[in-house]
């Protein structure tokens, strides 16, 4: 019996963690290594591989196989990274005028303001035809013209297009979603808009990416069948795995009520479609006579179903979890058909190391962890199995389906129970939040979306009227969600833990799920309790903190004092289910633990200052609102509010505020509301700082000549470095250490403008732009510091110019 386990006992594990080990360090990289280096790299690993081979001591030899296995992954990972950014944008065609010819091949995800897409190049030009090289695989977006959308290109179809194309840039800001390396994953050199000139010309239909075009076709039925979109949204999720498809305040429930793993295709669902697919293969199979001398029914039946397992999964946008279980299954399927029976951590650790030599960088994604860590948890904690009369043996039929029954339901709340709770700490390390409804709402949503509502989506490919009566379930699906979304304590949040608490956190889930004595679990309490409520750093008296945030071309900060929150302006709404308030200002106060905020003030109406705050205003509470927003403001009434006025004066927790700007007697309006622009001075015992809003010129010089104390240390350039604002007078007046810029990459008004640039170097003060800064930190000890800086990967776009 020993030599059919020799495999798991020869010490191929020990290369195959050093293989991710090796890959997981050169994910940490802030730049690649020289060619010179990775070849050099490679050549000792080789060396250290063949020295180990030669080893007699088992334990030197499996250490010397580590070691190499992690350094040639190192190498083999650098190289590889390198081949992908040698495709990245050239600098001077950033921001040209171009024409494309390329062909689509990934779902367009249509959404309110347009539509964005994926395109493989096929030509490029300049408008007057030189030709250009351009990134194999750019990202377009197809903005609609007022009221006049544009069409939705199809998987397959060659178009001609004017854009204008940038390198991949996203929002840098602490805790918050890595755009740049998702762009960088899925091979993406560029992103960019389609122009109106010259005029978008459909030129052919390819049979490029026959799969994609498929799926697209799908999609479009499930559409046309089901007449409520958001219904037809989860199910083109769960057929063919568009997430994109699911609408926003949907997606919120099912974050909420901890589901949101059962709306896209996961592990659970590739499993049930190879276990389904596999026995209807075994049972056709031993109907062949032929057949069954050729190959016995139980392997046809393992093949069959792995061989469909994969299908779906590919067809299924072959995503992280999808790529473990296909891999998890293949290792058991193989091992099975040659006759060997490998343990689980085996088994897991094949699996991770196939997912892993496919595409180095999903060990950054948590889906790859939550997926294996779920698998070991539940097979670490599967208690002893007791001696229970076999089934077999009971004459009364209805007896032995009760006790089958019983014994399923009894594994079933085991299995919820054990993922709820040993997955809570890495809920709260990847999304610091954890469902506290998680654990009912899955009760009722697995069995219903597993074995019925999946079941019928993927039916309904050959079988269309069937996603109608899938959409029916999921209706009453979503309205039980969203009853327990609303629960008191439907979820808990907490703010990101410092790396102790991360550590005694994940022990004290494994300890939860152990087979272990009581007394023992009981230990996991205390050491949870630091990851489920950290302890959160304020100013001390007298001192802030200030987050100039990176929301692109718009306004949003933060200011925190020892007991008080106050956000200055929410940033810019991108669309309809999309703005900053979502996006980024909401889960980086989770992430800061902050609960409530005291005071919300929105320097003026305009949108890149606004847009963000309704989400604001109802996620959080809010104190007070105090803005120059006009009467009539859809904003008005929530909350209590009043308007900016001169003269104002608060003390916070030691730290002084003074509102300096609009005067009492200003008309609030529609019209010229940057001059009606919120001017707030906070100052404290170590440091200040100046928020101007986009005060023009004409009030910047009317504010230096009635003597208005203007001087600090920080300044958030006005008008996000406009020409119309920072004059000459203002500047010298305010006098800052730091400069601080709000302004999208390659924005469209060229903000900041190079005479207001120039004007801050003449000065010599530095001018920080949240394009290239990423958000910029004012610690309550006085120093500030850029987001780009402090964790720099090799994947993250370096702009040297705007």
């Amino acid at each position: 019996m020993r030599g059919r386990n020799e495999p798991a006992t020869r010490g191929w594990w020990a290369p195959a963690a050093g293989w991710l080990a090796g890959t997981l360090l050169q994910l940490q990289q802030p730049a690649l290594r020289s060619p010179a280096e990775q070849a050099l790299l490679a050549a000792a690993a080789l060396a250290i591989l063949a020295l180990a081979w030669c080893c007699r001591p088992p334990a030197w030899r499996h250490a010397g196989l580590a070691v190499a296995a992690a350094a040639l992954a190192f190498a083999a990972s650098d190289w590889r990274a390198a081949r992908r950014l040698d495709q990245g944008l050239a600098p001077e065609l950033a921001g040209a005028e171009l024409v494309l010819t390329a062909v689509v091949v990934r779902l367009p995800a249509v959404h309110a303001g347009g539509v964005r897409f994926v395109v493989e190049t096929e030509r490029a030009t300049t408008p007057d035809g030189r030709p250009v090289t351009l990134p194999p695989r750019i990202v377009l977006g197809w903005y609609a013209d007022g009221d006049a959308r544009p069409p939705v290109p199809a998987v397959g179809e060659r178009w001609r297009w004017g854009v204008r194309l940038k390198p991949p840039h996203g929002a840098f800001n602490p805790h918050g979603w890595d755009a740049e390396l998702a762009w960088f994953v899925q091979g993406i050199g560029a992103t960019g808009s389609v122009r109106s000139a010259p005029a978008p010309l459909r030129l052919a239909v390819d049979t490029a990416a026959p799969l994609e075009r498929w799926r697209q076709r799908v999609r479009d039925a499930v559409f046309r069948q089901v007449g409520d979109p958001a219904a037809a949204g989860v199910l083109a999720a769960l057929a063919i795995g568009d997430q994109a498809a699911i609408d926003r305040e949907d997606w919120e429930v099912f974050r909420l009520t901890g589901v949101a793993h059962l709306m896209s295709i996961s592990g659970l669902h590739v499993t049930m479609f190879a276990w389904l697919a596999g026995a209807a293969i075994g049972r056709l199979w031993r109907r062949s006579g032929r057949g069954l001398l050729w190959l016995p029914a139980p392997q046809a039946a393992r093949w069959g179903g792995l061989a469909c397992a994969t299908a779906y999964a590919l067809a299924a946008g072959w995503g992280v979890p999808a790529q473990r279980t296909v891999g998890m299954l293949a290792t058991v399927v193989v091992l099975r058909s040659v006759g060997r029976r490998w343990p689980l951590p085996a088994v897991l650790l094949a699996a991770a190391l196939a997912v892993v030599l496919i595409d180095p960088w999903a060990l950054l994604q948590p889906g790859f962890w939550l997926s294996f860590v779920a698998v070991a948890l539940l097979a670490m904690s599967g208690p002893a199995p007791a001696a229970r009369p076999a089934l077999a043996d009971e004459p009364r039929p209805w007896r032995r389906r009760w006790t089958a029954l019983r014994e399923a339901a009894r594994g079933g709340l085991r299995t919820q129970a054990v993922a709820s709770v040993g997955l809570a700490p890495l809920s709260m390390l990847f999304f610091q939040q954890v469902s506290g409804v998680g654990f009912v709402a899955n009760l009722l949503a697995i069995p219903l979306v597993t074995l019925v509502v999946t079941p019928l989506a993927l039916a309904g490919v050959l079988l269309p009227p069937l996603w109608s009566l899938a959409a029916g379930l999921l209706d009453l699906l979503r309205w039980g969600l969203a009853t327990m979304a609303a629960w008191p304590w439907a979820s808990w949040t907490a703010a990101a833990a410092p790396p102790w608490a991360v550590a005694a956190g994940l022990l004290g889930g494994l300890l939860a799920v152990l087979p272990l004595p009581w007394r023992l679990r009981w230990l996991a309490v205390p050491l949870m309790l630091p990851l489920l409520a950290p302890p959160v750093p304020r100013p001390a008296e007298g001192r802030f903190e200030l987050v100039a945030a990176d929301v692109g071309q718009g306004s949003a900060l933060l200011l925190r004092t020892a007991r008080h929150l106050l956000v200055f302006d929410a940033g810019p709404r991108w669309g309809p289910e999309a703005d900053a308030g979502s996006r980024v200002l909401l889960p980086l106060l989770r992430a800061r633990g902050e609960r409530r905020i005291d005071l919300l003030m929105l320097s003026h109406r305009d949108t890149d200052h606004v847009g963000g705050a309704a989400a604001l205003l109802a996620a959080l509470p809010v104190g007070e609102l105090v803005g120059s927003l006009p009467d009539g403001h859809p904003l008005l009434g929530a909350v209590p509010h009043r308007r900016c006025r001169a003269g104002e004066r608060w003390r916070w927790d030691g730290v002084e505020f003074e509102l300096l700007h609009p005067p009492a007697g200003m008309v609030i309006a529609d019209a010229a509301s940057n001059a009606t622009s919120c001017v707030l001075r906070v100052r404290g015992s170590l440091a200040s700082v100046l928020l101007p809003g986009d005060l023009p010129a004409a009030q910047e010089l009317a504010l230096v000549a009635s003597g208005a104390p203007l001087a600090a240390d920080v300044l958030v350039v006005p008008h996000h470095g406009s020409r119309s604002s920072s004059s000459e007078a203002f500047v010298a007046a305010v006098a800052p250490r730091f400069a601080v810029v709000q302004a999208g990459y390659r924005n469209r008004f060229g903000h900041p403008a190079p005479e207001v640039s120039a004007r801050f170097a003449a000065r010599g003060i530095p001018l920080l732009r949240s394009d290239a800064c990423g958000a910029w930190t004012l610690s309550a000890d006085g120093l500030g510091s850029c987001e780009r800086e402090r964790s720099p990967r090799y994947w993250h776009h370096r702009p040297s110019s705007p």
